[in-house]
């Protein structure tokens, strides 16, 4: 049997409920932020601390959200 790690999904709904109520930010402010500055500014606004994300974490946020698409392999590779 396969068993699958559940990871829950990014809350968008309330990240974007406190950038642009609570935070005031414009779309283009919002959507510009790094995670890590999206991070602080709700710590900023709750006073509350997260502890930083672990490398297995960051290595599955990194499969499942790649930056681009997998590089083709060379044709002219051995």
């Amino acid at each position: 049997m396969n068993a699958r790690r559940e990871v829950a999904a990014f809350p968008w709904r309330e990240a974007m409920a406190i950038g642009f109520g609570r935070l005031r930010l414009s779309s283009r402010e919002f959507w510009a932020l790094t995670p890590r500055e999206l991070a602080a500014a709700i710590e900023g606004l709750t006073g509350t601390m997260h502890t930083s994300m672990d490398r297995a974490a960051f290595d599955e946020l990194a499969r499942r959200y790649p930056d681009r698409a997998p590089a083709e392999p060379r044709r002219d590779a051995p």
